[in-house]
């Protein structure tokens, strides 16, 4: 990948020399490097906020409440996992998902998956539906991207709300379809 972005970034610098646009380009990148810090400070700022409420949700109780909500939804299609602490660290992961905190939800994930790979057959069933939730990725409130477009100057960053819900909604149902599917199709 670091010989693509070298190529990729001396074909660029070479077309702009060649074009007479030098100084063009090397304005535009001390202005994209400004940009992107900017922008970095204003995640960081956002990131801080929801990584510190979702302290105070674990420290509540409230996300293992939320894990016990979706723990009865997903049973059926994991009956044989047992492991209180694979639910727990599962159910944590997709409760910062749903609220549109992936980097928060790592870590839960993580630790998830290693606790399921060695659960045995149902621990690897639990892997497959854990990642298959998480790329389906079920999001009730997009915040980092209604963060990156309020950074970016949209006029209504959380216009994306409803088509965010509808797309991801329909994603995680098919996904939770083709689980079920590929369960009975094993049976």
């Amino acid at each position: 990948m670091g010989k693509i972005w070298t190529g990729l970034m001396t074909a660029s610098l070479l077309w702009a020399i060649l074009g007479g646009n030098a100084p063009l380009a090397a304005q535009s990148v001390l202005e994209s490097g400004g940009q992107a810090v900017t922008l970095m400070l204003r995640l960081a700022g956002a990131m801080a906020l929801w990584s510190g409420l979702m302290e105070i949700l674990f420290r509540a109780g409230d996300m293992t409440r939320l894990g016990r909500v979706l723990r009865r939804w997903l049973r059926p299609f994991l009956p044989g996992l047992t492991d209180e602490e694979s639910w727990n660290l599962m159910g944590a992961n997709l409760a910062a998902n749903i609220l549109g905190l992936g980097n928060a939800a790592t870590p839960a994930g993580i630790q998830a998956a290693q606790r399921l790979a060695t659960q045995g057959e149902a621990g690897l069933r639990g892997l497959a539906l854990l990642l298959a939730l998480n790329h389906s990725c079920l999001e009730v409130m997009p915040t980092t991207v209604i963060t990156l477009r309020a950074a970016a100057g949209s006029a209504q960053p959380g216009s994306i709300w409803g088509p965010t819900l509808l797309s991801s909604g329909a994603a995680t149902l098919t996904a939770l379809a083709l689980m079920a599917w590929r369960g009975r199709r094993r049976a």
